[in-house]
Parts: structure tokens; sequence; C-alpha cells
């Protein structure tokens, strides 16, 4: 059978097929299998990772101006990280009261590695930072961002301070440690605070300056963070024992002489100014913000909240959680069309080739080439490390147009051998083996079209390398 089918690469595939059906069936099976098992694994996103290798410095000290923030905070971090590999390009905004310092990398930098260096270098120069700077947080996200997820949460029977205090304690570390999750920032929040407000007049008459006063509540045992220890993996939190914990206990005070806090000022606890109000249904709520690492993925991110939300409101009597807003609710409405358009396109083509071939027989080729080819394409992304998204699902799409053309052409030389009274089996080979080079040929010319796309230089290249 070998001479009578000829040899060569384009009559051996085809003629291997015939011969060995049983061979062919295990083989589709096989890689439909393995599609089968990608989709299962592999990662859904609105498009591909193409997410700058960014890290964001925060700093904060309370009482400065933008000028201050500037001269002893930003200049300070930015000598820093300037010096850390694989930075280029910094990007600074300073304001009152805090500063943030954008650090973008050179393209295919780990986000890992890179905030990693980030964070040594800021430590190196902590000691140089002003005595009342909070402490400086390193975040592998761009924080201009918008969040991902918007979250209210209601307080029930419970004061905006204890609301607030059960928030930072119980829900923020656990959405802080879910994977992806860079930050958690807080709306509508209201701490208690410590407010000491002076008489000008009494200090006249007493001789003090506010300087005196901010001395000694400096040096007044608070109950204040203490910054933290890390030990290999581990980080503890540090807080200092709180001696003074009431107003009365402020005002007591000595400042020098016998003279008290509580001769020159009035103290209270209460709850801080509100930089932001956060209402639904008109009622005053805390909001919730979760800000996603540089190439995380959002629809993982969102289902890691989503549980966790639901595990609080039914382990919690006094706290509900409800979200705002999704962003992974759009992206899995865009996959889901895009999947839907693929469908629709595979059932038309089906019934086009019925229509216009006019038997059954012939329309099960492509009807069968089409989902292998699909899975088959689907296991060789998830090996390659490619995820489905938008612009891989519309390649699809142009995928199953080429297929079926190829599979249109092979079956009309196959039907054109049958005509002219060779046996199937024959014509099958032979027919394939005549077409098989041209067919080939096309379809490395359109790949060759889109393959100078994905060594674009950028965020274009990585964008359409899936593609």
């Amino acid at each position: 059978m070998g001479d009578r089918f000829g040899g060569g690469l384009g009559g051996g595939l085809p003629e291997l097929g015939v011969k060995r059906p049983l061979l062919t069936l295990v083989l589709n099976l096989l890689i439909a299998m393995a599609g089968i098992a990608a989709l299962m694994a592999i990662e859904v996103r609105e498009l591909p990772d193409v997410d700058r290798p960014l890290v964001t410095v925060r700093a904060q000290l309370p009482g400065a101006s933008p000028e201050t923030m500037d001269a002893e905070v930003t200049r300070l971090l930015e000598g820093a990280v300037a010096r850390v590999t694989g930075v280029q390009e910094i990007n600074s905004s300073s304001e009152e009261n805090n500063t943030r310092i954008w650090i973008e990398f050179r393209p295919g930098t780990s986000v890992d590695k890179a905030a990693s260096d980030v964070r040594e270098a800021v430590s190196r120069i902590e000691r140089e930072l002003p005595d009342a700077i909070e402490a400086v947080s390193v975040f592998k996200a761009d924080q201009q961002g918008d969040e991902i997820l918007r979250i209210a949460v209601t307080g029930n029977n419970l004061n905006e301070e204890a609301l607030a205090r059960r928030i930072e304690q119980d829900i923020v570390p656990r959405f802080i440690s879910l994977p992806g999750v860079a930050d958690v920032p807080l709306f509508g929040a209201r701490e208690r605070i410590l407010r000491v407000i002076l008489d000008p007049l009494r200090l006249t008459s007493y001789g003090l300056t506010v300087t005196d006063v901010a001395d000694v509540l400096r040096g007044a045992p608070l109950d204040v963070p203490a910054g933290s220890f890390r030990a290999g993996e581990q980080q503890l939190l540090v807080r200092a024992d709180a001696a003074v914990t009431r107003e009365q206990d402020i005002e007591s005070l000595v400042i020098r002489n016998g003279i008290r806090v509580g001769d020159v000022a009035r103290v209270t606890f209460s709850p801080a100014d509100a930089n932001s109000i956060v209402r639904l249904n008109g009622e005053r709520v805390v909001g919730i913000g979760v800000v996603r690492q540089a190439g995380s993925n959002t629809i993982e991110i969102s289902d890691g909240v989503r549980a966790a939300i639901e595990s609080i409101n039914a382990g919690s009597e006094d706290l509900s959680l409800s979200i705002i807003s999704d962003n992974a609710v759009f992206i899995r409405g865009a996959v889901k069309e895009v999947l839907f358009t693929l469908g629709i396109a595979v059932l038309v083509v089906i019934a086009t080739i019925r229509l216009f071939s006019g038997s059954m027989r012939l329309t099960l080729i492509p009807a069968i080439a089409i989902p292998i080819s699909l899975l088959g394409t689907m296991a060789a992304c998830w090996l390659l490390g490619f995820s489905i998204n938008i612009l891989t699902l519309l390649a699809l799409v142009l995928a199953t147009g080429l297929i079926v053309d190829d599979a249109i052409v092979v079956l009309e030389s196959v039907q054109r051998r049958r005509a002219a009274g060779e046996p199937s089996s024959v014509a099958a080979v032979v027919g394939t083996r005549r077409v098989f080079f041209a067919v080939i040929a096309t379809t490395a010319v359109l790949v060759a079209v889109f393959i100078p796309i994905a060594f674009l230089p950028g965020t274009a290249g990585r964008l359409f390398r899936e593609f």
C-alpha cells in the first residue's frame, strides 16, 4: 500500500491515519483529554498579563507640609530606591502629611524581587528619616490605580470607633492575606484619637511653648505601634504597653515645675475628623477597597474576597459586608461574550458546510476537527503559560476559520479522487497528499503575518504575544 500511496511527509501522515485508525482515534482522544484538563487549570483574565513591574512606596508624616515632605522624606527615599538594580523610572508626589513614590522597573523584572530590593533599600535609610514618621509601606502595585473591589461594611449596634477598630483588627488582615492583594485602604473610617487642645493664654502665663507640651506627649507611654521584628519568614508586630489610656492620665503629665498638661490644655479621646464619607442606601458605612498586586489575577482575587465575605457575614452578628463594585464581573462578562461568539461561529461554520456539501458524512469531518483543534490549542496555551482572555479567544475565532478553510480544500481534493473511481482509502491519502504542502504553506503565510507583532517592544508586544 505504501507504493500505491507514495512516500514523503505529505503521503506519510494521511497514510498513517488510514492504515491505523485506532492509533488516530487514541491520539485525538488524548488531545481532547489534555485540552479538557487544561481548561480546568488555565487562568482566565480580561487581557494578557502586561502589567509593568511597578512598586509603590508610601510614607506618612503627620503635620508636615508638602515642602517638608519633599525635603525630609521624598528625597531620601528617592535616593535610596534609585540604587536598586533594574530601576527604569521614578516618579514621586509629595502632599500634606504623606508622600508616594512610584518605581518602574525594566520589562521582565520580577515584581516580587523588585519589591524585596526596594524594602531593603528603604530599611537602610529609615534612621535618617524624621522620628515622627509613620511606617514606610512598600506595595507591589500602583497606588494611583483604582481598587478592583469596593466593599461596604455596616456595624450593627457598633459606634463608629468600635466599627473602625473591628475592621482594622478582623477584616483588613483577612483580606490583605489573600493571594494577589497588595493593599486594603479604608474610606470613611473614624478612629479614636487623642486630642490635646492648647490654651495660648495659659501657655504664655506659665512661660511654656507648644514644643514643651509636644515633648512631654512624645515621651508619654501611650498605646502606639512600635514597629515590627522580622525573623526568617515570620514578621512580628510590636506595640508599646499603654500606661496612659485615659484623659485624666494625659492631663496629669507634668511638663515642668509642677505644671501639668491639664493646666494649659483640654484633653479628649474622640473620633478623628473624617477625610471621606461613604454612604450606602442613605446609611453611613465604612468603605473597603481591594488593590491588586501587579501581575495578579482579578478573578481569583474576587473569588477569594467573596469567599471571605461569606465567611465573615456567616460568623459575625455585628458586622455586615456587601460588595459595591467588582471589576471581575465585567471581565467574566466579556470573556463569556467572546466564548458565546466562538460557539456561534463554530455552529455557523458546520451548518454552512452541511448546506453546500449536501453530505452529512463530509460535514462530520470539520465538525470533529474544530473542537479537537481548539482543545489541543488550550493544552498548548496552558503549557506555554498563556491565559484565556479576550485576545486569545479572538485568535481562536480566527483559527477556526483557518481550520475550516483547510478542511474544505482537503475534502474537495479527496472527493475529486473518489469521483475518478479510486477507492475511498486511496482517495483519502492521495487527495490529501496533493494539497498537503499547499495547505501548510497557506497557513504558514498567515501565521508569518502575525508573528512579528509578538516581537514588538514594550507593552504592545507583550499584549499580542498570546494572540
